[in-house]
């Protein structure tokens, strides 16, 4: 009978709660279960996970004789999270309620209740997913503009949601399930608690970003100062962003193009995360995007970023994110306030447009050999500090004869020298210009290259050619340039006076040239110029070429068509005396015999050395400062050919090699035919016997 008339009064609660808006049903409802027998139920241990507002215990046991227990089985239970929660004022509130163990429809009503702390524990009704008639006054008006409202995650599965909450919102909340059961039982309503504290979070900044142009690897340093008081225990988090400039997001598909990116950010365990893109991260593990912490006044503390190289996708609209944190009961972290501080407008102009490298000098400039050569190379928009490392370079193309202006059509650019980003110089292919010259950087964005006394070779068209590493100071040798820019062309031309150059070669008379013996072959060199002059000679040789016998002709030395081949250099004899041999073998010497020949011998020369000999001749004069350069006036000489005849002891070696092969042919031809008689002859006798 207890049992039946437990059972009857859950009936009744649930129908109350269905009709919660009549009266004449509350009054009859409530005469009928006061006149009803009542049992408590045991007490119910808390559940760790949730709390709950028990109508009837999960699972109740009953005992209806002496040893004898009922169980009834579990039915309905509705979840919330584990409370106390604390919540900020002016802050969202977002309640997740969820229900299991039901039977009927997978989608189930929620009604929302709030009993306020100072309303005595009247019952005050927010929001149903039923009745749009349900919200009592305080609540009417938020519910009708959507501040408070209700959000389904599932069928079993809604949350409350406060979007700006007040203090008077403070209080339990109960979220209610009416039964679509077949029978009444399991918990149809839990509670939490829900305390408002009041909004502390404070985020300013020292310097709004003006939106001026700022160029391509130039520093930038955002700040971001931000606190919370509060009597509870929460945390801070700090976040730095930009929204628009075109970044693209590393991580979506298609590189879809962002509008919001996370660059930085301080987690509230003081843990620095970079932004989701691979751009950021990359930056951030090279080192190039920092974040620190200093400690202010009064909890208020600093937070910096900094951008060691802005880059043309930083461009845009930067912010400063402050969050307040909270651990709940069941262990997990909830953010409770948020402010976002605009701190402005970033425009990062590009290198291409903003840099500049010119040359002081334009046009053509003429001199005279010996004299000094400087050229100044001026960079400018370029970013202050000197956050970026620079590649200087001095390239020339092509060289300039006489009263000439321009290069000569075709001529390789070829680099003169060079100044790293950590300030050492190197020389292109001319490594004597190390002792000759200097390029130097004589203030912040002026390079100047100086060859202390000019050469003939030194004419061509000069360019200064400037390679940016942005926000490298000291890059790798194999990084790449961001940005590469070349000035004006500068026609140097260097007057030298008129020299001019034979050189014939010739072989001296004597007996025939045969194998083993030495060649000698002169050349004469006729200098006419002005001033000291001295003469470097080069020995070439090329092939002799062979006669080419068209079908139907006889061979004739006069059809004998040259063989265009790379001559072979043999020796050189340079302007200050010194021998160069290249040799294949064979011994090779070069002197000088009189003040205009030059002698080339060839020892104990062999088949190889045979071949077609000229020599080349080049003048070099001295400038003023007594040094040497090579005026390029060169002649070359005609052909001298060298034919190596056999000799008498190889002539010899013929007709004995013949004679022996011919007495051995006979004395074998007579062996055979003796032998072969003999062998007949001793055949007959043997018979005779």
């Amino acid at each position: 009978m207890e049992a039946l008339c437990l059972v009857l009064r859950r009936d009744m609660t649930n129908a109350f709660h269905s009709s919660v808006s009549s009266s004449l049903a509350f009054s009859s409802l409530s005469a009928l279960l006061n006149s009803l027998p009542t049992t408590p139920p045991p007490p119910i241990p808390p559940d760790p996970l949730h709390t709950l507002s028990a109508t009837v215990a999960p699972q109740a046991v009953f005992q209806t004789q002496p040893g004898v227990l009922l169980h009834h089985a579990a039915g309905r239970d509705v979840l919330l999270p584990v409370g106390t929660l604390y919540r900020v004022a002016g802050f969202p509130l977002s309640l997740p309620c969820a229900v299991t163990g039901y039977e009927g429809a997978r989608t189930q009503d929620f009604e929302w209740f709030l009993y306020r702390e100072d309303a005595n524990g009247r019952q005050i009704g927010i929001v149903s997913t039923r009745d749009q008639g349900f919200p009592y006054a305080p609540f009417l008006g938020r519910v009708r503009s959507g501040e408070v409202r209700v959000e389904r995650d599932s069928g079993d599965k809604a949350r409350l949601v406060v979007q700006r909450l007040r203090p008077d919102d403070q209080g339990k909340y109960e979220c209610y399930t009416p039964s679509t059961d077949s029978s009444y039982q399991g918990n149809y309503s839990a509670t939490v608690a829900v305390k408002v504290i009041p909004d502390t979070l404070q985020i300013s900044y020292t310097r709004k970003l003006t939106g001026q142009p700022m160029p391509e690897g130039a520093e930038l340093t955002l700040t971001c100062s931000a606190g919370v008081q509060s009597k509870e225990h929460t945390h801070l988090s700090i976040m730095f962003g930009k929204r628009g400039g075109g970044g693209v997001s590393g991580g979506r598909a298609g590189g879809e193009v962002s509008t919001l990116q996370e660059i930085i950010s301080l987690d509230r365990a003081l843990g620095i995360t970079p932004g989701s893109t691979q751009s950021y991260r990359k930056r951030y593990d090279d080192g190039e995007i920092m974040l620190e912490k200093r400690n202010g006044v009064g909890g208020v503390d600093t937070y910096a970023v900094r951008l060691r190289a802005v880059q043309p996708d930083d461009s845009g609209s930067y912010f400063c994110e402050a969050s307040q944190w909270i651990p709940d009961p069941d262990g997990s972290w909830q953010r409770i306030a948020q402010r976002t501080l605009e701190i402005g407008n970033l425009t990062v102009q590009r290198l291409s447009e903003s840099m500049r490298v010119t040359s002081t000098l334009s046009g053509r400039v003429s001199l005279q050999v010996g004299s000094p050569l400087t050229l100044t190379c001026q960079v400018s928009g370029l970013p202050s500090g000197g956050t970026s490392g620079l590649l200087v370079q001095w390239l020339k193309r092509g060289s300039l004869t006489g009263d000439a202006v321009t290069a000569v059509a075709g001529g390789v650019e070829v680099e003169v020298a060079r100044m790293r980003p950590d300030g050492a110089v190197s020389w292109g292919d001319d490594l004597s210009r190390g002792t000759g010259g200097a390029l130097e950087m004589v203030t912040e964005g002026s390079y100047t290259l100086r060859l202390f006394s000019a050469r003939p070779s030194d004419s061509g068209v000069y360019r200064c050619s400037v390679s940016v590493y942005a926000g490298r100071k000291n890059p790798a040798p194999s990084a790449a340039a961001t940005f590469t820019q070349r000035s004006e062309g500068i026609s140097v031309n260097l007057k030298t006076k008129e020299v001019l150059v034979s050189a014939v070669a010739q072989l001296p008379r004597g007996p025939l040239l045969k194998r083993g013996s030495t060649v000698t072959l002169l050349c004469n060199v006729t200098v006419t110029t002005t001033g000291p002059a001295q003469v470097q000679v080069l020995w070439l040789r090329r092939p002799i070429p062979e006669p080419v016998i068209t079908k139907g002709d006889q061979a004739d030395p006069a059809t004998l068509l040259p063989v265009e081949e790379t001559p072979s250099p043999v020796a050189t004899l340079t302007y200050d005396g010194m021998a160069q041999l290249f040799t294949n073998g064979s011994e090779v010497s070069v002197d000088r015999v009189s003040a205009i020949t030059y002698r080339l011998r060839v020892h104990a020369a062999s088949l190889e050395d045979q071949g077609l000999y000229v020599c080349q001749a080049e003048v070099w004069g001295q400038d003023p400062h007594g040094g040497w350069y090579n005026t390029q006036a060169k002649a070359e000489s005609l052909a001298i050919t060298v034919y190596l005849y056999a000799r008498a002891a190889d002539l010899l070696l013929i007709p004995l090699v013949i004679g022996v092969s011919s007495a051995l042919f006979v004395g074998i031809v007579i062996i055979s035919t003796v032998t072969c008689c003999f062998m007949k002859r001793l055949a007959r006798q043997r018979p005779a016997k």
